[in-house]
């Protein structure tokens, strides 16, 4: 079935399964559930009553401990058979090809079907005022840190986050509040639908955080990150919001395109809203928020690093907008537990502290370490980081790695997997980046797999380390096999 025999297909969806009969809904079956994503909306339909089953050829934790959880039956690997019995709906996650065999068997009968972005629009979004939390990086963390102080505040809010929010021990939530938080993608929806996951979010209020190239499977070049970018700032409405970074170049030029209001948010001046005294005590990170030159808040919270510094800034403008009371975003923002992988902290053993991370992105990298090393002042820091990625195993990104890491002590990096679906001449080489980190002075060794680099970690940690693991994957679950060996 061709794409626009998949779209006509989609539109009839909309306007025959969710409008005129929508009680005919039951029985909702989710092809590639164990994404983030994915397994967070299969939660929501679950909450609403519906009958969720999933498939997917890669099922691992934390994932597929959430599912279990949620007595949500998973069928590994994708087979025709998993459509019986007849599922009333289909959703297609974005990782499942034309080729594979539900799809193919999709195209067969007459089984209406949506991508996951348009479900969640469907089934989540649409009654409510979508706050959509969008930019290169720090999506995850800002909007879990949105959510909890909506929580904080008493308006009990919805939310589909990209990572397992710690005050809330889930990454969804349905809510019964006016907003709905969602972390707006900028990767393609689906195989019959290669737009962004963000233009089905129906965008009222928009924090946009940044604008780098990433996603090099799916982007050609900056300016084709920038023209989808530009399409959300042009899909909120004129009564809406936006939010927007003034720190960077990019988000600027492209705010003045919006139709809405804009606020402005920064830490290098110029801006709305700013912070001012940053500092750590206590393991706490304590700033003062300035608005428009008079101070709005002092507040104390454990995130730290000045690009989560910054996020917090655009949490705060966004709660003064919707008339959110300062002790609520002060409550919010001292008691936000973070998110897993994001920083996080995964066990010490002999004074060895190993700490997890999703940076995958070279800028990613660079500001996760530059973090790490100003709140562990005094101590080593082993930055242990797995090119997997669909873009960091090309070496579209070669060279830009080499400046990320220049706070860590110590920089241990295998070979990157599953490079046979990558043409040789467009693959990342991890000796490559070893030879060019060398000579930059740094104390860098590659290794063929992880086992090799777990047994050559174990023999350079010493007390007092921090072992910072960087990866958008479960890294062979190299974070509790090295507390295990410790």
């Amino acid at each position: 079935m061709d794409n626009e025999n998949y779209k006509n297909r989609e539109t009839a969806v909309l306007t025959e399964a969710l409008n005129a009969i929508p009680n005919k809904i039951n029985h909702i079956h989710l092809m590639g559930i164990c994404g983030t994503a994915m397994a967070s909306l299969a939660g929501m339909l679950k909450q609403k009553g519906y009958h969720i089953t999933g498939s997917d050829q890669n099922i691992y934790p934390p994932m597929s401990d959430f599912l279990e959880g949620l007595s949500i039956p998973v069928q590994k690997g994708y087979r025709t058979e998993n459509l019986s019995p007849r599922p009333d709906l289909v959703i297609v996650g974005n990782v499942i090809t034309r080729q594979n065999p539900e799809a193919i068997e999709l195209g067969l009968q007459n089984i209406p079907f949506l991508s996951m972005p348009q479900a969640l629009g469907e089934f989540a979004i649409k009654d409510k005022t979508s706050i959509v939390i969008s930019g290169t990086h720090g999506k995850t963390t800002t909007s879990s840190l949105v959510s909890h102080m909506l929580e904080k505040a008493g308006l009990d809010p919805g939310f589909m986050i990209g990572g397992m929010v710690n005050n809330f021990h889930s990454n969804f939530k349905v809510g019964k509040g006016p907003y709905f938080v969602v972390e707006g993608d900028e990767y393609d929806t689906a195989f019959f639908d290669k737009g962004p996951k963000f233009l089905h979010y129906r965008p009222k209020i928009v924090i946009l955080t940044g604008i780098e190239f990433d996603h090099a499977d799916i982007f050609r070049d900056l300016d084709h990150v920038v023209a989808t970018f530009r399409r959300l700032i042009d899909i909120i409405p004129p009564d809406g919001l936006l939010i927007a970074n003034k720190d960077d170049r990019i988000v600027m030029a492209e705010a003045e395109r919006a139709r809405c209001r804009v606020i402005t948010y920064g830490l290098n001046g110029g801006s709305e809203w700013r912070a001012e005294n940053i500092r750590n005590q206590d393991g706490m990170t304590h700033v003062d928020l300035i608005r428009q030159d008079t101070t709005y808040a002092s507040l104390t919270t454990p995130l730290y690093g000045r690009y989560n510094i910054s996020n917090l800034l655009s949490v705060a403008a966004l709660s003064e907008y919707i008339n959110i009371e300062k002790s609520a975003l002060s409550e919010g923002c001292r008691t936000f537990k973070g998110v897993k992988r994001r920083q996080e902290v995964r066990g010490e053993k002999n004074g060895i502290l190993v700490l997890d991370d999703f940076a995958h992105h070279p800028t990613a990298v660079e500001k996760t370490i530059d973090a790490v090393k100003e709140r562990y002042r005094g101590r080593r820091l082993l930055a242990v980081f797995e090119p997997r990625s669909n873009s960091s195993r090309r070496n579209v990104f070669q060279e830009q790695y080499s400046r990320s890491f220049d706070r860590a002590d110590l920089i241990f990096i295998p070979e990157p997997g599953m490079l046979e679906k990558i043409p040789l001449e467009e693959r990342f080489s991890s000796k490559k980046l070893i030879e060019a980190l060398k000579a930059r002075g740094l104390n860098a060794r590659s290794f063929i797999d992880s086992q090799q680099l777990l047994e050559a970690i174990l023999g350079e940690a010493r007390m007092g380390d921090v072992i910072l693991v960087m990866s958008n994957g479960s890294f062979d679950n190299i974070h509790e096999r090295l507390l295990e060996r410790l």
